[in-house]
Parts: C-alpha cells; sequence; structure tokens
C-alpha cells in the first residue's frame, strides 16, 4: 500500500471519530395521548357506516372534508362497505370492544348492542355540548337515555292507484279506515285480477307486521307497548286485527298473502293489480322506472273514524351512535351535531331521497318533485313512530306475532287466543 493510500485512510478514521463524538442522542418521542394520540396530535374518529356507498360518488366524503375544515385538529376516516357487511363488523366490533368511534346503527340492532354496553349515552354528550334536543325528529331511547338518532329517514305511507280509484268511482285517497274498506272494496274486481289492497305476511321476512299491520295502530296514536313491555292486548292493537280480518274477510286483499314478501307487493303495485299499498318512499323512483306510465299518488296512513290527533308514520332510518369504547367521545359528539345541523341535515336528506333527522331541515327535492313533497307535507304533519326499533330481537318479534296472525285471518283461531299467545311469546323475549 503506497503513502498516499494510507494517508487518505488515516484522514477519514479521524473524521469518523470526530463525527462519532459530535452526535447526541435524540430525545425521545412524546407520550402517546389516550386514545392511541400523541399529545397535540390531530384526532382521527373513525366512521363506520353504509351510508356512502348509497350516495352518489363522493358526495358523503365531500360532507366530511367540509367538517374537517369546520373542526380544525379532528379528521375522519370513513369505513364504508354495503349494509350487510358493515352490520356484521360493527357486531363484531361491539362484541370484542373495538367499535369505530361513530358508527351507523340499524335501530333493530340497538338493544343488543346497549346491553352488552357497546353504545355511549347520547344523552349524556348531548348535556354535556348543551345541544337542543328538539331538534331532532326521533330518539332511539332505552332505560331513559338516547343510544341511537336517526339522521335520515325512509317513512312508509300510502301509495294509491289514480287511475284504478278513478274508474271504481274513489274521488280521493281515503283518510279514515271505513273510507279505506269502502274504496278497497271498490276497487277489488277478482274477474279482473284487480284487489283494494295488499298485506304481505311472509314468516320469511315478517316485517309486514312492523310496516303494514302495526302501522295502522301508530297512524291512531295508538302503542303496542306500555311502559317499556309488550302490551298486544290493548283496545288499539286490537281494533287494527278486527279491522284487517274484515277486509281479509271481504276478499279485498291481494290473494296469497301470507307467503307473500315485500317486494312482491311492490310488483302487485307496479303491475296495477292493487290499487293501494303501505311502502317505502324508497320505492318510487323504482316504480317510476319500471313503470313509467302509472299513475299514483301519496297519502297518509288512514286513522281510526274520529281521530283528530298527529298521525304516526313508520320509517326506517340510517341513525347514527358513539362507541362507549371511543377515547374521543366529545369529537365524536362533534360529527355527529353537525350531520344533524339545520343545513347540512337538509342536504344530506336531499341526496339520500330522504327525510331529515333535524325537525327544521328542508330536503331541496321536495319542492320540485310533487309526490316527494306530498310524502313531506304527510311527515310534518304527523311523527315518525316504530316500536319495534330498539327492541329485542326485533324481528323474532315481527315473526311471533305473524305467526299467531294468520290463524286469526283464515278462522282457526281466536282474537283472544291469537294476543295472548303474542303477548307470551313477546314476555319470553322480555324476560
Amino acid at each position: 500500500m503506497n503513502k498516499k493510500v494510507m494517508s487518505l485512510m488515516i484522514v477519514m478514521a479521524l473524521l469518523a471519530a470526530l463525527i462519532s463524538g459530535c452526535t447526541t442522542v435524540a430525545p425521545a418521542a412524546p407520550a402517546a395521548a389516550p386514545g392511541g394520540e400523541s399529545a397535540g396530535e390531530t384526532v382521527t374518529l373513525e366512521f363506520t357506516q353504509w351510508w356512502e356507498p348509497e350516495l352518489p360518488e363522493g358526495a358523503f366524503r365531500a360532507l366530511m372534508d367540509e367538517f374537517e375544515a369546520q373542526n380544525p385538529g379532528i379528521k375522519v376516516e370513513l369505513v364504508s362497505g354495503p349494509y350487510s357487511t358493515t352490520r356484521e363488523q360493527v357486531v363484531a366490533g361491539a362484541a370484542a370492544g373495538t367499535m369505530s368511534d361513530v358508527v351507523g346503527l340499524d335501530g333493530a340492532w340497538v338493544n343488543d348492542f346497549v346491553k352488552q354496553g357497546a353504545l355511549a349515552s347520547m344523552t349524556d354528550l348531548m348535556t354535556a355540548a348543551s345541544f337542543d334536543s328538539s331538534e331532532l325528529a326521533a330518539q332511539i331511547q332505552l332505560d331513559g337515555a338516547t343510544y341511537m338518532i336517526p339522521v335520515v329517514n325512509f317513512v312508509y305511507p300510502v301509495f294509491v292507484n289514480n287511475d284504478l280509484l278513478a274508474a271504481a268511482g274513489v274521488e280521493s285517497p281515503p283518510s279514515t279506515r271505513s273510507e279505506f274498506a269502502d274504496a278497497a272494496a271498490k276497487l277489488t274486481n277478482p274477474d279482473a285480477n284487480v284487489y283494494g289492497w295488499v298485506l304481505p305476511l311472509s314468516t320469511e321476512l315478517p316485517n309486514g307486521i312492523q310496516n303494514d299491520v302495526m302501522s295502522w295502530v301508530w297512524a291512531s296514536g295508538g302503542s303496542m307497548m306500555k311502559d317499556g313491555q309488550p302490551d298486544l292486548t290493548n283496545d288499539a292493537v286490537r281494533s287494527v286485527a278486527e279491522y284487517i280480518k274484515g277486509l281479509y274477510d271481504a276478499g279485498v286483499i291481494t290473494p296469497g298473502a301470507f307467503t307473500m314478501r315485500e317486494p312482491d307487493k311492490v310488483t302487485e303495485f307496479t303491475n296495477g293489480r292493487v290499487g293501494m299499498m303501505v311502502d317505502s318512499l324508497a320505492h318510487i323512483n323504482l316504480i317510476r322506472e319500471q313503470a313509467p306510465e302509472l299513475n299514483f299518488s301519496i297519502t297518509a296512513l288512514p286513522a281510526e273514524d274520529g281521530y283528530t290527533g298527529k298521525r304516526g308514520l313508520p320509517y326506517a332510518s340510517w341513525g347514527i351512535g358513539v362507541a362507549a369504547n371511543s377515547q374521543h367521545p366529545a369529537e365524536a359528539w362533534k360529527l355527529v351535531e353537525f350531520l344533524m345541523s339545520q343545513d347540512v341535515n337538509s342536504r344530506l336528506s336531499s341526496i339520500a331521497h330522504a327525510f331529515p333527522g333535524n325537525v327544521n331541515s328542508t330536503p331541496d327535492y321536495v319542492e320540485t318533485d310533487p309526490l316527494f313533497g306530498a310524502a313531506f307535507e304527510v311527515f310534518q304533519q304527523g311523527y315518525l313512530a316504530n316500536e319495534f326499533t330498539g327492541l329485542p330481537t326485533a324481528e323474532g318479534l315481527m315473526r311471533s306475532f305473524d305467526e299467531q296472525f294468520q290463524p286469526y285471518l283464515d278462522g282457526s283461531q281466536s282474537l283472544d287466543d291469537t294476543l295472548n299467545n303474542a303477548q307470551a311469546a313477546w314476555m319470553e323475549q322480555f324476560q
């Protein structure tokens, strides 16, 4: 090795030693704040829901971006998927204590989640934030505390085939039970395979008990519950059962009710084989696509003759809740409050073609679409009513009532036995 190379190696070694001697140990990273965020860092809220895929592309993310702009230091991570996938994720998270900070909820899930201690009390969060709950169209409560707030609502009014009504000599959609029975009788023409009303009572999909049977109870201000417990033998439920039995015996209900499912009734109405049905507003555009020439209108569910109070309107919702395991409940509530604010709720209900969860909000489409406008009037004049929301095993309750109701309609069981048997079956689920 020559002297030049040796001298160069000596210089490099000296430089390395010098650098090593001047290096200091880096300071330790700041301790993580509770919830996993470092002190002073941005809080990230995880929000699991099925809403984003059902809205126009980018629409829901744009609302989240707006929230973030209004709330520096809070970010929202959307966990989106189909309804069934979301349900599986939320159920698993509830059981494991790993639920997202904010979750989209179906009212049928709430009871089980509250029993598991998976949901935070929205009542406590609203109180801490001095939020005026009178702005909310509905609250899902258990034991006096709110655990879910409906953000937007899909209501179930009565759809009426105007041409069939006119041909039958019925001047206007019925408003009372007696008017409905009279219209159904005039509409019914078995020779033409046309009937007055369609009633889906399949036990495989028993939501006809909710939407097409108990809805008559709520329409007249009645209830199937008392003090948080089943009350199926009361006069309101008994009156509705007798009324529907009268329609069944009169032959004005589309044949095959015991095996019919909700999609089947929509097909019957769309094809002009039934004059009236109780159905979700979500099906308006479907009916328009499948039967563009069909002339139909929207009206409130008929009330008991002489009833003058507000009418209950069955509904399904995109509900929202906050996880009990969230390390950022105050920030989570800010997101809920943002979605429930008058302006944002108006815009969200507009793009969802639903009705708002804020009583002061108005979706823009009700001013340009006559059918939605008429439905919105029904919505404003009544109140949201779905007592199955928040009950234990809600679908099972519908099915057990259905199993008793069918024998009553076909005459093989008395009304007393029907209601008493259903009451006993329900009470087992409330033990």
